[in-house]
């Protein structure tokens, strides 16, 4: 219980952030003031490879450990994504240089890692797996610099540097394993203002580390666990061999170096890590090329209406019209209720309900106060925001499903509440027992979960109840012409009105508009980047909810010229056709882009793929359901019907 308390707690402050969103800038914490000599704490975050998808805790191979191991105590977020964040026995001083240190054991007794450890390191090494690390709540980077393709004068002076995140654990060469086991820190410092006769304060605004590996009789080290580091040409690398016990010594150096960045810009470096220009120039693209289209499918769509209802309510002509064909025809069947109500009901809430979610999420952090300096807050906001966003969801859902005729408003609210999030926790725990098989931080441990299902069943439960209630109680939705009561007969269908060749059509629009960011975020997901272009997401969400209210509009218009009435299902159906595409996308970029192999990883992959389609297509197919209807009642309600 006192788990749960604190995750109130955490939501009360959340809240309480969120409320105050305009007035202030919540960058994670407040910075922390340094004095010459002060301790700044190493901490080990995990390790990471994006071949294999499982992150470990940075214990979990023989690295040099503290006396005492503490853990920082994490929100869900940071629980979600595996991190660990834990205590390091690196000692770094504020602007205090070390030549080389011994990190642990004394150097007539260097560390012996056994056979097991060995095959362990050279393992994780094969596996391409990357160390993360933070000093004052800023990860560590490793700078690459190369020349970029400019003229050869220019080539001298200056080299393109980019930063990559955690640094890598070890190299191969040929067949051979070497362990980077010297590291040199270079931390960066902003000299702060202070009155006179005081003393300077300094606060850390870059952290960047140079992995070295180096023999253990290359290290020339004394009593003191004091070393001097070879000469870079002379020195021969810490070989690993996985076939027996290896003797070797990790030691560190630290660099300070007087920065002009603040504090304030310090992640800016972690962040312009891609090109921002393709962006500006994909964002601009998308948005003409949808505006354009959207013009002109509003243009085609607005006269030819205006064209139809000015036919139909023509009364000197009734009897041209009485042979006309038209969705003036099926006037008497375009409300009748679909089969399954209650299901249709359910997975709109459910679309509702992440709507909401996705809206709020992106505009908090669009705001600044969701950046990755405040580790874990978005994961945790977007899973405290679906909970109580069950409100929406279950109101919603209940009027929708009264309208179409429902009557056991229990069932409904109970379906609405565990369908969708019983599918996606179903899929999580399986997969969750594969990462637990592989004793990977990646887990959710059980007392997690078992807080996750409270959450679920004690917030997110009660409230679309309380929301289903509310809505099957209202009046519902108001439809401009009587349903007859014999069904009418639904011509034979084109082979172009088919299910799967409007899901295709609808598709491409909404996908266009939005493919380029979601290259973006599946590198944040699948490739350990930094996502923070909140600012082009809510521009790229506001296209995605444009196109696809319009590409629904065009297709139920055309299902209705065609004299089929049964609009309900396959408007949802069709107007998530976008998510079926970025399913094609997701295997594209798995053959592509990742270098995944092994099973379980490739379950993880594709598991969560199988998440994200499932959601984007709610998300998507509620969009378009609720554009459709609007759509449709407003021209029934145009026409004269007798």
């Amino acid at each position: 219980f006192s788990f749960l308390q604190e995750r109130l707690r955490y939501t009360l402050v959340l809240l309480l952030l969120l409320h105050g969103a305009d007035s202030f800038y919540v960058p994670g914490v407040a910075p922390i003031n340094f004095h010459h000599n002060d301790p700044v704490e190493i901490k080990a975050v995990k390790l990471t490879s994006s071949r294999t998808q499982l992150p470990y805790e940075y214990y979990s191979l023989p690295f040099c450990q503290p006396t005492k191991i503490t853990y920082k105590a994490e929100n869900l977020g940071e629980v979600l994504r595996g991190d660990r964040i834990v205590n390091t026995p690196f000692q770094v001083s504020m602007n205090v240089e070390k030549k080389c240190e011994v990190l642990c054991n004394f150097p007539n007794k260097p560390v012996t890692l056994t056979v097991e450890q060995s095959k362990l390191i050279a393992e994780r090494i094969r596996e391409d797996y990357y160390v993360h690390l933070i000093a004052d709540n800023l990860p560590v980077a490793t700078r690459l610099e190369f020349y970029s393709n400019r003229e050869e004068e220019e080539k001298k002076k200056e080299k393109d540097v980019q930063f990559e995140h955690g640094y890598r654990l070890g190299f191969m060469d040929g067949n051979k394993f070497y362990l980077h086991n010297h590291l040199s820190f270079i931390l960066y410092y902003h000299r702060e203002d202070v009155e006179e006769n005081r003393e300077p304060t300094y606060r850390v605004v870059r952290f960047e580390v140079i992995p070295q590996s180096i023999k253990l009789e290359d290290l020339k080290a004394d009593e003191k666990s004091m070393c001097t580091l070879p000469e870079a040409t002379g020195s021969a690398p810490q070989e690993i061999d996985p076939s027996k016990e290896n003797q070797l010594l990790f030691t560190y150096s630290v660099h300070w170096e007087e920065s002009d960045i603040k504090w304030a810009s310090r992640w800016d470096t972690y962040l312009t890590m891609s090109d921002v220009q393709i962006h500006w120039f994909s964002i601009i693209n998308s948005v003409v090329v949808v505006f354009f289209l959207s013009g002109i499918l509003s243009m085609i769509i607005i006269r030819t209406l205006r064209k139809d209802i000015a036919n139909y309510n023509k009364e000197d002509d009734i009897e041209d019209t009485m042979e006309e064909s038209g969705w003036k025809l099926v006037h008497g069947d375009v409300f009748r209720p679909p089969q399954y109500p209650m299901i249709l009901s359910s997975l709109l809430g459910s679309g509702i309900q992440l709507f909401c979610m996705i809206l709020i999420v992106i505009f908090v952090a669009m705001l600044g106060m969701l950046s990755p300096s405040s580790r874990g807050a978005l994961m945790t906001t977007a899973c405290f925001l679906f909970m109580f966003m069950g409100v929406f969801g279950g109101f919603f859902a209940g009027r929708l499903y009264r309208t179409l005729k429902g009557h056991r408003w229990k069932k409904g609210a109970f379906c609405t509440a565990t369908l969708y999030p019983g599918v996606v926790f179903g899929i999580c725990f399986v997969l969750n027992c594969f990462i637990w098989g592989k004793h990977s931080s990646g887990a959710v441990p059980f007392p997690n979960m078992v807080a996750l299902l409270c959450m679920w069943f004690g917030i997110s439960l009660p409230l679309v109840y309380l929301g289903y209630y509310f809505g099957f109680r209202k009046q519902p939705y108001d439809n401009p012409v009587r349903t007859n009561q014999i069904p009418r007969q639904i011509p034979e269908q084109r082979w172009y009105m088919n299910k799967f060749v409007g899901i295709l059509m609808a598709g491409i629009l909404p996908f266009g508009a939005m493919f380029i960011e979601l290259f973006f975020i599946f590198s944040a997901i699948w490739e350990n980047q930094f996502y923070y272009l909140f600012g082009f997401l809510f521009l790229v969400f506001i296209i995605l909810v444009v196109s696809c209210s319009q590409i629904s509009i065009v297709m139920v218009y055309f299902q209705l010229c065609a004299e089929d009435y049964r609009w309900w299902w396959r408007t949802f159906l069709v107007s998530g056709g976008s998510a079926f595409y970025v399913l094609i996308y997701a295997i594209f970029y798995f053959v592509n882009k990742l270098d995944i192999v092994e099973f379980v990883p490739s379950l993880l992959y594709f598991g969560y793929t199988a998440l994200m389609v499932l959601s984007f297509w709610l998300l998507t197919g509620t969009i378009g359901f609720y554009a459709a209807y609007m759509f449709v009642r407003k021209i029934y309600a145009a026409v004269k019907i007798d």
